[in-house]
């Protein structure tokens, strides 16, 4: 049984997850704010899940873990990054590029979609471009 997994019951669903935190002075609970941000990823999430070797429709459970564990990582990342930033004042791409360059799989993905970012704004600027030339044409 070496290298399995321990088996997670029912009753380990997100709602008895520690998630009752209070959070800011607004008196917001986490679970309120997972409330409404709940099915954002659930789409992306069951594909990616299935391209890993799930079952090609995942337990609707299991997928909530999922993005609730997804959810907590961005907001953790966020606040550490927000941290880093608050000597400047302001958050930028360096700051999520610092907390993960010590991750070479994460930094390398970080700098090709930054890098991808950058080409679409220069081909969507040149279609804007080329465009502009048409109607001023006719």
């Amino acid at each position: 049984m070496a290298g399995q997994l321990p088996a997670v019951s029912a009753s380990a669903t997100p709602s008895t997850t520690p998630s009752k935190l209070k959070v800011g002075g607004a008196g917001q609970s986490q679970e309120g704010s997972l409330k409404r941000k709940r099915g954002i990823f659930s789409k992306d999430l069951r594909l990616m899940m299935y391209g890993f070797g799930d079952d090609p429709d995942p337990i609707p459970e299991t997928v909530m873990l999922m993005e609730d564990i997804l959810i907590d990582y961005i907001t953790d990342m966020i606040h550490k990054s927000q941290d880093v930033a608050s000597r400047r004042g302001k958050l930028s791409t360096e700051d999520i590029m610092f907390l993960v360059r010590k991750d070479a799989r994460k930094f390398a993905r970080v700098k090709e979609l930054l890098a991808m970012n950058e080409e679409l704004k220069r081909a969507r600027k040149a279609f804007e471009i080329d465009e502009e030339k048409f109607v001023n044409e006719e």
